[in-house]
């Protein structure tokens, strides 16, 4: 498919994935302030493709600053803007400071003239993470054995990066090498991503997938209709710990339960070294009506409590591996994580 994301040369457009499968509709960011609420109402997902997003949002920004203001100041105020918007991912304030480094070259000139070099930037993340999504591709397809079924949960295909995806370009790799059979695709509560996109990129590449509530990854499990699980990730600590959608600590609890590998697919700008373990990690909590209303339906009484984890941390000891474009890093993750950024 066509990457969810595309420069306009004065504008940034993104794919609404809120809008998905129902309708393919794009929308046109022309500051940073939109770039910042695509990525907050989630028209904009995935850590990759959030990284990349808040690239050119930092280009836009400073596009907009007043004649002569200086670059540095203004830097820091989009980048606290941008950084505010989804605070879990680590690809984003990667990111950032990806744009902070070229901002910083030249401090004293005027913010408006740093524009041009932050589109650069942004460019150039993009090509870096589909050279990068291409080698976690042939790796992790390495990792599955011919008649494979795999579980994944959340969405990690090309809308989470804008190039083959994380674990979804290793099942599409996995399944062009006659490595898969079927995928399982958990739904993802509350906001679906499972059901609505990851469903919607299979059925497009044409690999069998059978959709199922996220509570039923135990039964399949225990049934022996699962050979492994993929998932992506949002932020790791430097421990190996994994920040990714909530419902992937129970999954891979389940897989562990069941002696089934669980893998993690991921960039290594999604290492976080800042991050000792995953007790560290800020965990997002999102609106509650997310949870009590399904789109605009309520689907519990109108004084229904409710609380709302975007993700989870999954600990160290339950992932096998992690995929990454410098390698396939094992345990002790300290070590192999360690490497793998010297790399």
């Amino acid at each position: 498919m066509d990457a969810p994301l595309r420069w306009a040369g004065d504008a940034l457009e993104l794919l609404d994935q809120t809008r998905l499968p129902a309708e393919e509709v794009w929308i046109r960011c022309e500051s940073a302030e939109d770039v910042a609420d695509a990525i907050r109402r989630l028209a904009v997902r995935g850590a990759p493709l959030i990284g990349i997003a808040g690239a050119y949002g930092a280009a836009l920004g400073m596009r907009a600053a007043t004649e002569g203001e200086p670059a540095a100041a203004r830097f820091d105020a989009v980048a606290r803007l941008l950084a505010a918007s989804r605070p879990t991912a680590a690809n984003l304030g990667w990111a950032l400071e990806r744009a902070r480094e070229v901002a910083g070259r030249e401090p004293d000139k005027p913010a408006r003239d740093l524009a041009e070099p932050l589109v650069d930037l942004a460019e150039k993340l993009a090509a870096d993470q589909r050279a990068a999504d291409e080698r976690m591709a042939k790796l992790g397809a390495q990792l599955l054995e011919p008649g494979d079924r795999v579980l994944t949960h959340c969405n990690t295909g090309a809308l989470a990066t804008g190039a083959l995806g994380t674990a979804g370009g290793i099942l599409a790799e996995a399944w062009s090498a006659g490595r898969l059979a079927q995928v399982w695709v958990d739904e993802t509560r509350p906001l679906l991503q499972g059901a609505r996109l990851t469903a919607w990129e299979l059925a497009r590449a044409g690999i069998p997938f059978r959709l199922l509530t996220d509570a039923s990854a135990g039964i399949v499990m225990a049934r022996g209709l699962v050979d492994r699980v993929v998932v992506g990730a949002d932020r790791i600590a430097r421990n190996g710990d994994v920040a990714n959608k909530v419902g992937t600590y129970g999954v891979a609890v389940l897989a562990a339960r069941h002696r089934i590998p669980f893998y993690v697919a991921a960039p290594r700008s999604t290492i976080d070294l800042d991050t000792p373990t995953g007790d560290e990690v800020q965990i997002e909590e999102r609106d509650a009506t997310e949870v009590t209303t399904l789109g605009e339906v309520a689907i519990a009484p109108p004084d229904a409590g409710a609380v709302n984890f975007a993700f989870d941390v999954t600990p160290n000891e339950l992932v096998a591996a992690i995929v990454t474009e410098a390698g396939v890093l094992e345990p002790p993750y300290e070590e192999s994580i360690e490497r793998a950024l010297a790399a």
